[in-house]
Order: structure tokens, then C-alpha cells, then sequence
């Protein structure tokens, strides 16, 4: 019988994802499920709801989005939450890069 070399089996090429790596992407998933939730509260007070509907429905999904991003934020840590949330930060989008150069 001929033994199996794992370097050249395919099937023992791909670790499988650890608790952690499944962790963070479930983080990240979540973060970015709750614009769902963010695009869903611009589209109700354009729907032909009832004022008190559109008033629940929007704040439902007001708080759906910070639920998710804020669980998702906690499942991926406090590294990668500060640096996902300053890459949302409108202010940041069109400054300029400092070159560390200088």
C-alpha cells in the first residue's frame, strides 16, 4: 500500500478555518449586513405606509442596524472594529494621504 504524501493530496492542501478566522468573518459579515438595514431605513418613508408604520419600521431598522454592527464589532475585536469604523468616517474619505517619506 502506498503512503499518502500530504503535500501533494489536494484534500490536505486547505487548513480548515479555526474558531477565530470563522469568528472574525462572521464579525465582518454582520457589519456589513447592518447596511441592509441602514438602505431598508432610507427606503421606508418612500413606501405608501401609514405614518405610524413608516415611523416603526424605520425605527426598527434603525436599531436592527446598530444591533448588527455593534455584535459584529464585538465577534471581530477591538483592532479591526476601530479600523472598519474609521474607514466609514465620511470625514476621512477625501483627505489626503500624508507620504511618511517626509
Amino acid at each position: 500500500m502506498e503512503k499518502l504524501n500530504h503535500a501533494t493530496n489536494s484534500f490536505y492542501r486547505f487548513k480548515p478555518m479555526n474558531k477565530k478566522n470563522r469568528q472574525i468573518k462572521a464579525g465582518i459579515f454582520l457589519m456589513a449586513f447592518s447596511g441592509v438595514f441602514f438602505g431598508l431605513m432610507l427606503l421606508v418613508p418612500f413606501l405608501e405606509l401609514a405614518t405610524k408604520q413608516k415611523v416603526f419600521w424605520s425605527s426598527a431598522s434603525f436599531i436592527a442596524m446598530e444591533v448588527c454592527f455593534w455584535a459584529g464589532g464585538l465577534l471581530v475585536g477591538k483592532e479591526l472594529f476601530t479600523k472598519y469604523k474609521a474607514q466609514l468616517n465620511p470625514a476621512r474619505w477625501f483627505k489626503k494621504k500624508s507620504s511618511s517619506n517626509d
